[in-house]
């Protein structure tokens, strides 16, 4: 057995690095070896025996200074590294050596030796992944599960169902508990984390807790007033038009919005929109143009 050169193995170019660098250097490469993620790999398998064994060493102080030395004689300085490989001389004293400068007898490894060697080794918590789904404002209101497909770390897709609670907030999350990433030396995983995005659609605009709709009226409703049927999130609303409204007034029906939480509701806001029709029949013509003689309103100079 040789000399190991834990730096290579973490894939670090020189010793110079700090506690941080090695820290992730270890950490990018027990993800790339994991047994889990290559699965029969049994080079896979003993490199991953190495990395963490390499993060052991380097990991602490006083471990890292003795093993630096060492380096430096058989990695660091290129003549002294080409000697040692031209003679190759005495392997077992150096590994003996190698192997008692760091870990001591075997017979006199104990308990707490064995107890130190599993805090140099912490859990690793797998990563958080997050994504993204849209919904309607009426799904969002009354609630809906969905499915949900990803990729995981070895390119399979997963499925995920996903149960959206009625009355969820735009951008809020949901959490599926270990559902993200893989932990290291027994770390838990990651979580899923899935961003709720409510989209606007044809009936219906979400603001805050406040929905928002347009109320289409003929010119003469406007004009003269009326009563009409409004249809609501979840119910069918009688509101009063008052006479002459113009188009873009607002007309608020309280606690008709969305939910806030709390057992309310927000407001539900009609915009009044007034629509002309695109033909005319020859009665409706000759209306609208007798109105205009009689008519001395003018909404240039009104």
């Amino acid at each position: 057995m040789i000399f190991k050169d834990y730096y290579k193995i973490l894939e670090l170019e020189t010793n110079k690095v700090t506690m941080e660098q090695i820290k992730t250097a270890y950490r990018e490469q027990a993800k790339k070896y994991h047994p889990d993620v290559n699965v029969k790999d049994k080079f896979s398998e003993e490199r991953f025996k190495d990395i963490n064994e390499a993060y052991r060493i380097l990991s602490q102080g006083p471990s890292k200074r003795k093993y630096d030395r060492m380096w430096n004689s058989h990695v660091g300085n290129k003549k002294k590294k080409q000697e040692y490989e031209e003679t190759k001389k005495s392997i077992d004293t150096v590994f003996a050596d190698f192997f008692n400068m760091f870990f001591g007898n075997i017979k006199q490894q104990n308990d707490e030796e064995k107890i130190k060697t599993s805090k140099k080794n912490p859990p690793i918590k797998g990563e958080n992944v997050e994504t993204e789904i849209t919904i309607t404002v009426e799904q969002a209101f009354y609630g809906i599960s969905k499915k949900i497909s990803l990729r995981t770390v070895d390119g399979k897709m997963k499925t995920f169902s996903v149960k959206v609670p009625a009355g969820i907030r735009n951008g809020e999350k949901i959490r599926l508990i270990g559902q993200g990433k893989i932990g290291y030396n027994g770390g838990k995983n990651g979580d899923l984390f899935i961003r709720i995005q409510i989209e606007a659609n044809k009936k219906f605009e979400l603001i805050g807790y406040d929905l928002y709709t347009s109320l289409y009226l003929t010119p003469s409703e406007a004009a003269l007033g009326t009563r009409v049927n409004l249809e609501g999130i979840d119910d069918t609303i009688s509101i009063f038009v008052p006479a002459g409204i113009a188009s873009g007034e607002k007309l608020k029906i309280p606690q008709k919005g969305y939910k806030d939480g709390k057992g309310e509701r927000g407001d539900l806001t009609a915009i009044v929109k007034i629509v002309v029709p695109k033909e005319l029949t020859n009665e409706e013509k000759k209306l609208y143009e007798k109105l205009k003689e009689i008519s001395k309103f003018n909404p240039r100079t009104a």
